[in-house]
C-alpha cells in the first residue's frame, strides 16, 4: 500500500499545479495570472488565460489580457497557486502599490519597495 501511494506522486511537485490558476512573479517584478497549462525542463511555464497585473502608486491595479502566454524558466522569481475566493474578494483598482526595486525604479520614483520591507524616499 505504502509503495502505491509513491508511485502515484509526481516526479516534479509542480506539476501538481497543472490546470490550476497560478501567479508568476519575474525576476524584473512584473506579475502574471494564468492557468498553468505546461512546464518543460528549464522551468518555462505555459499559461492559458494569461493576464498581467501591473501595479501603480497612483492608479491602482490595472490588468492586460494576453491569453496562451510562454515564461521563461530563467525569468521566473516565484510561481504559487492562487486562493480563487481570496482572489475575487480583492478591490484591484483600489490597491496601490510601489515598484519592486529595480535600478530603472530607483532612477525614476521617488520612493521604491524593497521586497515589501521598506521604502525609501529620495531626497
Amino acid at each position: 500500500m505504502q509503495e502505491d501511494k509513491k508511485l502515484s506522486m509526481p516526479l516534479n511537485p509542480l506539476e501538481l499545479m497543472f490546470e490550476r490558476l497560478i501567479q508568476v512573479t519575474t525576476t524584473d517584478g512584473r506579475v502574471f495570472i494564468g492557468v498553468l497549462r505546461g512546464l518543460d525542463q528549464a522551468l518555462n511555464a505555459l499559461l492559458s488565460d494569461c493576464i498581467e497585473r501591473v501595479y501603480s502608486k497612483e492608479a491602482g491595479v490595472e490588468t492586460a489580457k494576453l491569453g496562451l502566454y510562454l515564461i521563461r524558466g530563467e525569468n521566473i522569481a516565484i510561481l504559487g497557486e492562487i486562493d480563487e475566493d481570496t482572489e475575487a474578494n480583492l478591490d484591484f483598482p483600489e490597491i496601490k502599490a510601489c515598484l519592486l526595486y529595480t535600478s530603472d525604479a530607483a532612477d525614476d520614483l521617488l520612493c521604491v519597495d524593497l521586497g515589501g520591507r521598506r521604502i525609501i524616499k529620495k531626497k
